[in-house]
């Protein structure tokens, strides 16, 4: 390919993946179905395996400690995203349950923007 040819060509590139940049939608973490949790979990009752199989396998797995020194398993659900750049439509919802050692549902808080 000519320099001269190869010189315009950069730039077009260059402007055409900004252009495509402008319009992509970003995604992340996975859908799922809040308000069939929030109307079906009961707390001390419900079941890591109950979850799951609401909502599917967490996005995330971590531990958690409350004031008084008892220990939790805590599952995290999130889902989100905007159109770049700027995300300026960006939404957001997560859900954290915490679990006892015997895997029951003690604990939960959810948000997502208005």
């Amino acid at each position: 390919m000519p320099v001269r040819t190869r010189n315009l060509l950069l730039p077009l590139l260059i402007t055409a993946t900004l252009a495509a940049v402008g319009c992509t939608t970003l995604r992340f973490g996975s859908p799922f179905d809040l308000e069939h949790f929030k109307s079906a979990v009961r707390q001390g009752v419900t079941t890591q395996s109950e979850v799951e199989s609401w909502l599917g396998p967490p996005v995330g797995v971590g531990h958690a400690t409350d004031s008084s020194g008892r220990h939790f398993v805590e599952w995290t659900y999130y889902y989100g995203g905007g159109t770049l750049p700027g995300l300026q439509d960006a939404s957001i919802r997560i859900l954290q349950i915490k679990f006892d050692q015997h895997g029951v549902v003690r604990a939960y808080s959810w948000s997502e923007n208005l």
